[in-house]
């Protein structure tokens, strides 16, 4: 039974987009493992509060990383 953790930032996405991710996730799983691990294949958003993630020793916000994602898509 796979599980795959996905680790994000509290507050960058939302309900429906968590969804999208497990759902997607999923099926990529489902391609590399074949359509009978679908049912057990185990997916779950671990939320880290906004601060507490850093990269290059330099905390990242999710206000930052909404910023970040609302500049590439402009």
């Amino acid at each position: 039974m796979p599980l795959v953790d996905v680790q994000v930032i509290e507050g960058v996405f939302d309900e429906a987009q968590k969804q999208d991710m497990i759902q997607r996730v999923t099926e990529a799983m489902v391609a590399v493992e074949g359509p009978a691990m679908r049912d057990v294949t185990w997916v779950r958003i671990l939320e880290v509060k906004s601060g507490q993630w850093a990269i290059g020793g330099n905390p990242l916000t999710s206000q930052a990383v909404r910023q970040m994602a609302a500049a590439e898509a402009s």
